[in-house]
């Protein structure tokens, strides 16, 4: 089953060079593992544009789409075999240590 896992680091958290080559050592260990399949950080949420669709017309707004406290930095893909092998790859990112992680499995389905 393929997993997006949300990373929503805290407010302080920043890329340093430690947090670098620890994200880069759990990459690492998934690829390994067979379970990576792609990840990508966000830049600031002020360079965010919300597209809507009112009446046929195209509206866009100048930041997210909602006013949040937690603010999505970026995702890891993964495909693991079940929800509990998911936790365990995601518990090992530095994002997540006192941010949060969203995962969530995606559809599999045929059109």
């Amino acid at each position: 089953m393929k997993y997006m896992c949300l990373v929503y680091p805290s407010q302080d958290f920043s890329i340093t060079p430690k947090v670098a080559t620890e994200f880069l050592s759990a990459r690492a260990a998934m690829k390994e593992a067979g379970v990576f399949l792609g990840s990508g950080v966000l830049q600031p949420v002020g360079s965010a544009t919300t597209v809507r669709v009112r009446e046929s017309e195209t509206v866009l707004t100048d930041g997210p789409f909602a006013e949040i406290k937690e603010q999505l930095g970026g995702f890891v893909l993964l495909e693991c075999a079940d929800l509990d092998d998911a936790v365990r790859w995601v518990a090992t990112l530095p994002g997540v240590r006192g941010g949060a992680v969203e995962i969530r499995p995606l559809m599999d389905y045929v059109i």
